[in-house]
């Protein structure tokens, strides 16, 4: 670990959790990520890289506008 922490380190990558991690800390991105592989990514094939960013663009615009919310009425 003390190797990957100097290579991060060396390239200037700051790790944004800088105690011991908690599982609750990645808790709510798990779970969209998780909706996410569900909803757009099991199942289909991308013929590139792009094409695959802009379906993943589209779904953020999707969730994040669109999509309904129990939790909030």
């Amino acid at each position: 670990m003390k190797t990957y922490s100097k290579r991060l380190k060396d390239e200037r990558i700051y790790q944004s959790i800088p105690r011991k991690a908690n599982y609750l800390d990645n808790s709510v991105m798990e779970n969209f990520f998780e909706i996410l592989k569900q909803e757009i990514y099991y199942g289909t094939t991308y013929n590139s890289c792009r094409e695959q960013k802009l379906a993943i663009e589209k779904y953020i615009k999707y969730y994040n506008e669109e999509r309904i919310k129990e939790k909030l009425g």
